[in-house]
């Protein structure tokens, strides 16, 4: 298969340059677009907006205040860019779908690729569905209710089924004219962007590849077999789509083959849909790690708490049972007030310690570098940072401990007790985000909440309980 050249680093000072010019450009387009619409000039709207890439004009679409929004659909929805629908984010395409109307949506869907249109497909409610299927063209809507029925996040939705494939008794120039023909029929489809030809039996299964390049390089006498790479990365259509993306990132692929049970060619899938779930995957890691179930910006204020409950309830059960913890210790505590006013620190040492380690974790399962084939090293590994680091801070804790309340068993016991914390944290935040995919449970949004409990209450239990033994003679 195709490949790319090595990845360049990101972050250069040309690239951070260009990036800031990006925003403060779309800064002043929005600034411009607005004044426009306040000022109810159309004309002088699409002016501003032609030159613009679609990206940049569903960049706008999202900026912009949602009556400024409404007004600026109104103005464009007959000439509404389809490529727009595939970048706005989720939560605000179904609001746009309904505000653009029936028809003009169904012309937009009409227009793209497959693949994008199974991406906006997906996102809308079912009789929203149902209706817009209804009234786009009968090829397109076989084409989509086929894609609908793989499974959600798999190649199967992902794939794009506009191919050139030939047969293998072809040659090159055979190939490239098929190519030139298909592009002129209007009741033909050949893809916007490919960087492969395929060469399929008569069973209609892939027998090898021929990146574009090589193609236009080579003699058009030559048999398209002469010159077909037979090593594919061939990917079940059922494959999910992390697996997908980790297929690329590994294999440094640009396109790849999407191939049925019965190993049919269905479609291939492009480097430009992979990085699209890669920034998904990892926005959803980087959302589960912060309690939030997804993206939601755009989302009504009623709907937002919701989402926002589930994992504040878990927060308020992790508390109560932290507090039955530490009213066991009450009168511990009446006896020297100066452990109420260590124990958060016990815990929130843990806490942090612990949530380092499962954000390294959770980013190791997620690009294949964790296994259980080396867990327990990286296990190991994370228990001794929790012995280094504890060992200091406790140190620095106990010191200031001791000073502080003129009691230098106090300062040891408060040491003991986030040493102990601070290994746990490390043993803790490596074996529960495995123990969580064990059991088909998303690490990035279990395994902080689990965590923070276990690190409260035994930071506690540990402290108070040290505090109990060593210095009330309990």
């Amino acid at each position: 298969m195709s490949e790319r050249e090595p990845d360049k680093d990101p972050t250069t000072p040309a690239e951070e340059s260009a990036s800031q010019e990006t925003y403060a450009f779309m800064d002043k387009v929005v600034a411009e677009v607005s004044d426009a619409l306040a000022a109810e000039e159309s004309q002088r709207v699409k002016q501003i907006i032609e030159p613009l890439h679609y990206s940049d004009v569903a960049d706008l679409v999202e900026r912009l205040a949602p009556e400024d929004r409404d007004a600026l659909l109104e103005i464009i929805k007959r000439d509404f860019d389809p490529e727009i629908l595939h970048e706005l984010d989720e939560e605000l395409r179904d609001e746009i779908v309904k505000k653009l109307g029936l028809k003009n949506v169904a012309a937009a869907v009409s227009e793209m690729d497959s693949d994008d249109a199974v991406s906006v497909f997906e996102e809308l409610a079912d009789n929203e569905r149902k209706q817009l299927l209804a009234a786009i063209p009968a090829a397109d809507r076989a084409v989509i209710r086929d894609a609908l029925t793989y499974p959600e996040d798999s190649a199967g939705r992902l794939m794009q089924r506009e191919l050139v494939e030939v047969p293998p008794n072809w040659t090159v120039g055979e190939t490239i004219d098929f190519m030139r023909r298909t592009a002129d029929d209007e009741f033909q489809d050949l893809p916007e962007v490919f960087y492969d030809i395929f060469i399929v039996s008569g069973e209609g299964k892939p027998l090898g590849a021929i990146p574009l390049s090589r193609l236009l390089r080579s003699r058009r006498q030559m048999p398209v077999t002469e010159i077909m790479e037979t090593e594919m990365q061939l990917i079940p259509a059922t494959m999910d789509q992390e697996e997908v993306a980790f297929l690329f990132r590994q294999r440094d692929l640009v396109s790849a083959p999407v191939v049925d049970e019965a190993g049919r060619l269905v479609g291939a899938i492009t480097v430009d849909d992979v990085v699209d779930v890669i920034q998904e995957e990892n926005e959803e890691d980087f959302l589960g790690l912060g309690g939030v179930a997804g993206s939601d910006l755009h989302a009504p204020p009623v709907e937002t708490a919701w989402r926002r409950s589930h994992w504040l309830f878990v927060t308020l059960v992790n508390n109560v049972i932290a507090a039955a913890v530490i009213s066991r210790f009450e009168a511990t505590i009446e006896q020297m007030v100066a452990l109420a006013v260590l124990m958060p620190m016990v815990a929130a040492m843990g806490g942090n310690a612990g949530t380092q380690v499962v954000t390294v974790v959770v980013r190791g399962l997620a690009t294949k570098e964790l296994s259980p084939s080396n867990i327990w090293r990286v296990a190991a590994k994370e228990i001794g940072v929790g012995v280094l680091n504890g060992a200091g801070f406790a140190l620095l804790a106990g010191t200031l401990a001791a000073f502080w309340f003129e009691n230098a068993a106090l300062g040891a016991v408060l040491g003991g007790a986030m040493v102990f914390n601070m290994v746990w944290a490390g043993l803790a935040g490596t074996l529960i985000p495995m123990a969580l995919v064990r059991f088909r449970i998303d690490p990035a949004i279990a395994a902080g909440p689990f965590l923070t409990t276990t690190t409260d209450v035994l930071g506690f239990f540990c402290f108070l309980g040290l505090a109990t033994r060593f210095l009330l003679g309990g």
